[in-house]
């Protein structure tokens, strides 16, 4: 009988150290969990929303997100990002050409002239003044991992061709 009360509380100690790593081991937010967290990027996620990329960004990726947060899109006419995201077929040719396959960190990034998009074309890469710039948009923020990727936030939406 003692044996089992042994056993027993043995097992129920060791769900309860586990329980609690697992919860004091924070697990890094996906991409999208991570963009609504931040508060900075309340337009780009109704318009990822708006384009049905929910589930993508939030799948394994991993990806490398060029983000423009809100400052960013407020430099489009109201009118015109209005139409963007009331056309789904070039919101989500714009989106998609922010994201790039598989995860590059800053230290990666400035080491490239281009990165290939999900949408099919190339960013721009440069380094000026120890600035780096996407499509002429410069990066302000790096390295922001999440568990499926990484963003990097841009002060300017990049158009493609």
């Amino acid at each position: 009988m003692k044996l089992s009360h042994l056993v027993t509380a043995s097992l129920l100690l060791g769900s309860l150290l586990v329980t609690a790593q697992a919860h004091n081991h924070k697990m890094k937010a996906d991409i999208v969990d991570t963009a609504v967290a931040a508060g900075s990027f309340s337009t780009l996620v109704t318009a990822v929303k708006a384009a049905d990329l929910v589930d993508t960004l939030k799948s394994a990726g991993p990806f490398t997100v060029f983000a423009p947060n809100d400052a960013a899109f407020a430099k489009i006419p109201a009118a015109d990002l209005n139409a963007l995201v009331a056309d789904k077929a070039a919101l989500t040719n714009v989106l998609t050409y922010h994201v790039v396959a598989g995860k590059v960190m800053a230290a990666d990034v400035v080491k490239l002239t281009s990165a290939k998009t999900v949408q099919g074309q190339d960013l721009a890469i440069e380094v000026k003044d120890g600035k780096v710039y996407v499509n002429g948009a410069q990066v302000i923020a790096t390295d922001i991992e999440t568990s499926n990727g990484v963003i990097h936030v841009l002060d300017s939406v990049v158009m493609p061709k």
